[in-house]
């Protein structure tokens, strides 16, 4: 859409995305439709969005409660280009900046949001609609002494996601834990499409109807040959660094922002012998080819 124009490399890209699914909305046929609306925002490169220059200060921006200067061990993309957009060690001002420019992008790509719906307010469809709101991993900005998103960590791992509209409950929260990939089968559910026999992920239009239910108890995440994990539904969290044999456990009722290494604890072995087999079976289930002996 619009490449001639640059796509995420234009200050205002986000403004002619909302443009473009504002004139569907405006021209669109009598017959249900389906429109996906891919901002690039706030993907790199970042750009200050037009009139928020200025919106936020370096001074007034707080660091992540889990900042770091360095990674304390070697997650296996130090040389990644997210990570070498930000020099080593990080600085807490470079790291403030990151920040402003990060939020302003954020926020005017929900002020372009906030357009769309209100064009689908005035074409009166707004009540028969279903709107899904997700995102790609999000950057680190400094956590863990992280800029980019090929980690493991919460704040890389859970994405936004809010839904709204028929056979939504408004209002409602849930814990369940989702896969991303699981969303084309649960909207084709939503909407009363059979959901074709080639589609292997699992619907989870149960936890909509009903924000209480369970859904993965386990959820299991990679990147390249470097790095492993497994969550639990009951908020245990174990990553392995198969390049160098390191290990991360942690219990994220506890300890949300991840600072607490318990891998080495006596208390939480057995937890950690738990989770380690989960994560074995998966990856022999998988044909890992990052399996060691």
């Amino acid at each position: 859409m619009y490449p001639e124009l640059g796509v995420g490399v234009t200050p205002d890209i986000s403004a002619k995305f909302a443009d473009a699914a504002i004139g569907m909305i405006e021209h669109r046929s009598d017959k249900p439709w389906f429109c996906h609306v891919n901002f690039t925002a706030p993907h790199d490169p970042l750009f200050i969005s037009p009139g928020m220059e200025g919106k936020y200060s370096v001074e007034g921006i707080p660091l992540p409660g889990n900042f770091l200067p360095v990674h304390p061990l070697d997650h296996g993309n130090f040389d990644g280009r997210d990570e070498a957009l930000l020099a080593w060690p990080r600085a807490k001002e470079a790291v403030r900046d990151l920040l402003r420019v990060y939020y302003s992008v954020i926020e005017d790509m929900d002020a372009q949001i906030g357009r769309i719906l209100e064009a689908l307010d005035a074409s009166g469809q707004l009540e028969n609609t279903i709107i899904i709101f997700t995102s790609d991993h999000g950057l680190a900005c400094g956590s863990h002494g992280l800029r980019g998103k090929q980690n493991m960590y919460e704040h890389t791992i859970n994405v936004p996601f809010v839904m709204a509209g028929p056979s939504v409950p408004a209002g409602e929260q849930t814990n369940a834990q989702i896969y991303l990939r699981e969303l084309y089968p649960t909207t084709c559910e939503l909407a009363n499409v059979t959901i074709p026999e080639s589609v292997t992920a699992e619907s989870f239009a149960p936890v909509i109807r009903d924000p209480g239910a369970a859904h993965q108890k386990e959820i299991f995440g990679y990147f390249k040959d470097t790095q492993r994990m497994v969550r639990t539904e009951n908020g245990w969290k174990l990553v392995h660094y198969p390049a160098i044999g390191e290990w991360q456990l942690f219990d994220l009722n506890s300890d949300p922002l991840e600072t607490k290494n318990l891998a080495d604890s006596d208390a939480a072995s057995s937890t950690l012998s738990e989770l380690r087999g989960m994560l074995e079976t998966w990856r022999e289930e998988l044909g890992d080819p990052a399996l060691e002996p």
